[in-house]
């Protein structure tokens, strides 16, 4: 009996296991022909699809063309014309290298390319379906590539179906145009779907490709970096403070003319603008760094989207202080803007005027100590809030008005008994300073401007205000939208979302979702929407930057399903309409947050996996003092 079980895989299934690796989607097929494009020398590139990439990706080209020899090996394992050792990774000045993507792309769709090189008179077809060449012949073309991607992963079925609707699908198909019209300004673009032109652009200046893909506006909120060093040399341009984005924020990094994401980088430009926005802000930055190919590694993902430096702290060095200074140079951080309306007359000092002696008012008999301010107008609490006799139950509200004023559904808590311990918590005011040892002394009490604590049996109970509100505000929406029982307020001024082209596809998808959630929206063209009316919850949350939070975690996620859909469109508006931080609150109103998210189905944690509190217990507490 034969005992060896391993057998070597046939081709065509190696080549699929790959393409699981190198084409994700149909942006992976478009990224990989368009590189190959680039290589091959071209000045012109037409990318057409048809349904967002299932039923066709077609690429042309003028570049330099193949013999019907090299048309047939380049969709070979590992055959590729960049390199020629192993070494030469290291000294790379092409896009492609490993000779894998053809080959994948190959063993999962049909294939139809047509190519001839320049200065030959007659061209080759060659057809593919599933690894297997069907068919090659001389064909009448002209110079250069025409390759036509057909029904892809449909040998792959399992593959297909993960796909996500056509609408998110073409929004990272124009995220991707976006990166390689980007890097490669000198390159006429056009973009093609489903016979509609969506971007047709000539061979421009890094800037006006910019203003091209993202709107001519951004061009006047970017300012020029530029340094050059013997490590690295850096152009390109980043966003002014007074635009940075809370959503929606451009964010390019390329190197020696290839797309890639670095954290490590984006950390260096985000610690530039620390003092100059808000932290739930983001900067657009669109930055070229050329170095030495041989301190950079690209074989480190088969996407080559990772790249390793070998200079990184110096290049984070040369990075920040290459920002800071352009920053500084246009005078970012903002000069004092003095209000000179309503200000008073200050003459001029006349040194031979002489100076009087100003009258003052005394009253000998004041005494600070014999003031009762219990009987007076005012009354000066701990939290350093005035209270007057005659406002205070204005800022006493009962617990249904607190409720309304939050946002939030009249949710009573669970009934409890004397022996009952609900999330830790006991009856016990022990942590209430003695300023408020009265009979109205809070249960809880609020610590800087994040936190509410309590004591509970096991150690002390600190609960995340804001990730609090959301997480009841998030159940609130999601049973309403699910039952379509949401308000709408109209805006007595609509005012107007610009998306780009990627963002608008999305929300043109989404339009009848969100018409539920209480949106009316309408598009103006040219990706600008009109928002004619909110949801009520809303309030005073932005709704422009509101809708644009839906937007950017529809693409994140990709859901299609309208379960998924309520459930993204909940947790955004829940973000929005949620308290912030240092928001001063009343015991009444600190009162309902902490019933209501213990009615809550899963009070630990936010809808997007954050923790809500959290209990530091008498153990640890006493380490402190050790």
């Amino acid at each position: 009996m034969n005992s060896d079980i391993i057998k070597l895989l046939p081709d065509s299934v190696a080549n699929q296991i790959a393409a699981g690796e190198v084409i994700q989607r149909p942006a992976s097929v478009i990224k990989e022909l368009v590189e190959n494009s680039v290589d091959a020398g071209a000045t012109q590139i037409s990318i057409i699809v048809k349904d967002a990439g299932r039923t066709l990706i077609q690429v042309v080209d003028n570049g330099c063309g193949m013999t019907p020899t090299d048309a047939r090996m380049a969709f070979e394992r590992h055959a590729t014309s960049k390199i020629a050792e192993a070494a030469d990774i290291y000294n790379l000045h092409t896009m492609g290298f490993r000779g894998e993507a053809l080959a994948s792309i190959a063993a999962v769709a049909h294939i139809d390319l047509r190519t001839m090189r320049r200065g030959d008179t007659i061209g080759t077809r060659l057809v593919i379906a599933g690894s297997k060449i069907e068919s090659q012949e001389p064909e009448a073309t002209i110079a250069g590539s025409n390759m036509m991607v057909k029904n892809l992963f449909a040998f792959i079925p399992a593959r297909r179906k993960f796909l996500k609707k056509d609408s998110v699908e073409l929004s990272h198909i124009v995220h991707e145009f976006e990166r390689l019209a980007l890097v490669n300004c000198d390159i006429d673009f056009t973009l093609i779907h489903n016979d509609v032109t969506m971007h047709q652009m000539l061979k421009s200046s890094f800037k006006q490709r910019i203003g091209a893909l993202f709107g001519k506006a951004i061009e006047s909120q970017i300012i020029p970096i530029s340094t050059e060093t013997t490590l690295v040399k850096i152009s390109g341009y980043v966003g002014l403070p007074q635009y940075a984005r809370r959503r929606g924020a451009h964010q390019f990094f390329f190197v020696n003319g290839r797309n890639m994401r670095h954290p490590y980088f984006h950390k260096a430009v985000m610690s530039c603008y620390e003092q100059l926005i808000s932290s739930d802000s983001q900067p657009c930055y669109f930055i070229n760094l050329e170095v030495n190919p041989d301190r950079i590694d690209v074989n480190i993902h088969p996407q080559k989207h990772e790249i390793k430096f070998e200079d990184e702290q110096a290049i984070w060095q040369i990075l920040t202080a290459a920002i800071k200074e352009s920053l500084g140079k246009c005078n970012a951080a903002g000069a004092i803007d003095f209000d000179v309306n309503d200000a008073p007359d200050i003459p001029a000092f006349d040194p031979t005027k002489a100076t009087g002696v100003p009258d003052i008012a005394v009253d000998d008999n004041y005494n600070p100590f014999t003031d009762n301010v219990f009987t007076g107008t005012s009354v000066s609490s701990d939290f350093g809030h005035t209270t007057s006799a005659s406002n205070f139950a204005r800022r006493n509200p009962s617990a249904s008005e607190t409720r309304a004023a939050l946002g939030m559904l009249a949710v009573t808590a669970p009934t409890r008994r004397d022996n009952d311990n609900v999330a830790g918590i006991v009856p016990d005011d022990t942590l209430i300073p003695d300023s408020f040892a009265t009979s109205a002394s809070p249960a809880y009490i609020l610590v800087g401007d994040k936190y509410i604590a309590r004591r509970s049996r096991t150690g002390l109970m600190l609960i995340d205000r804001r990730r609090a509100h959301i997480r009841i505000l998030y159940d609130r929406f999601t049973s309403m939208l699910g039952e379509r029982r949401m308000s709408s307020q109209h805006l007595m001024f609509p005012e107007t979302l610009t998306l780009s082209l990627s963002e608008d596809i999305i929300m043109a998808s989404i339009v009848d979702t969100l018409a539920d959630a209480g949106f009316d929206i309408a598009p103006l063209g040219d990706s600008v929407w009109s928002i004619n009316a909110v949801p009520s919850a809303l309030d005073k949350a932005n709704p422009a930057d509101t809708l644009g939070e839906i937007v950017r975690r529809i693409a994140e996620t990709g859901c299609t399903a309208q379960s998924g859909l309520i459930e993204t469109v909940s947790l955004s508006m829940a973000e929005s309409a949620a308290i912030s931080y240092g928001t001063n609150l009343t015991t009444e109103e600190i009162d309902v947050i902490v019933a209501d998210l213990f009615a809550s189905s899963s009070p630990d944690f936010t809808p997007d996996g954050l923790k809500t509190m959290a209990i530091v217990s008498f153990d640890e507490i006493g380490k402190l003092f050790q």
